[in-house]
């Protein structure tokens, strides 16, 4: 038997770390391919899931968001700028000074003006239907209390005359009554209804009558 002393085995770590960082290497090699960890240039996912980008690239948390656009055309100053012609009580532009009772045919309202642009009193009234008006200046000429339409159309109260028609005298009163009822209703005021003069209702009629004595001016616009 042949006498080796048993030779003792020395590890050798130089080779050991060597192959342990190659591993390493490979190892995060791989996973940053997949995603499943973060690589240069690229943050993190828990990082960004709570944020959304605005437009400009800058980060807005995303409870924050702009609301959805309402559907419909036009923005909402345009729709605010389109007020009804009876819902407008602005007083018509170029309508005379001084104290006057203003009409606007196409509005469909009455004015009572104390002087300038200062409104006492503006409300919805009942014009004729029929093209029997022209815009223009006029004076109250003559004034009844209590009246009666031509062919038997009712009676009406209140009745300020400022210019006269084909067959008849035109001016304000309140809403004739036929066979004990209104001719038309008061919601219907705001609309054309008569056959030359302009509908009132009774309060407003009342107004009309203590503000205009004979003289007053009348304005009429288109």
């Amino acid at each position: 038997m042949s006498r080796h002393r048993q030779q003792q085995v020395r590890p050798r770590y130089g080779r050991i770390a060597a192959l342990a960082g190659a591993v390493v290497v490979t190892a995060v090699a791989v996973l940053g391919g997949t995603g499943l960890l973060p690589t240069a240039g690229q943050p993190a996912v828990a990082t960004t899931a709570a944020y959304d980008r605005s437009p400009t690239g800058s980060r807005a948390p995303a409870q924050q968001q702009a609301p959805a656009p309402v559907s419909g055309t036009g923005s909402a100053d345009a729709a605010e700028s389109r007020v009804s012609p009876a819902r407008d009580v602005s007083l018509p532009a170029h309508s005379g000074t001084g104290k006057r009772v203003v009409f606007s045919q196409s509005r469909q309202r009455v004015w009572l003006v104390t002087g300038g642009h200062r409104v006492a009193r503006t409300y919805l009234v009942s014009g004729s239907v029929y093209d029997n008006l022209d815009p223009g200046t006029f004076e109250v000429y003559s004034r009844s209390e209590q009246a009666y339409g031509i062919d038997d159309s009712g009676t009406m109260k209140y009745f300020v005359r400022f210019t006269q028609g084909d067959s008849a005298a035109i001016g304000f009163h309140d809403i004739p009554i036929d066979d004990g009822h209104l001719v038309q209703t008061v919601a219907q005021l705001g609309t054309p209804q008569s056959h030359g003069c302009i509908r009132q209702e009774r309060p407003d009629a009342i107004a009309l009558w203590k503000f205009a004595p004979l003289g007053t001016t009348v304005v009429v616009t288109a």
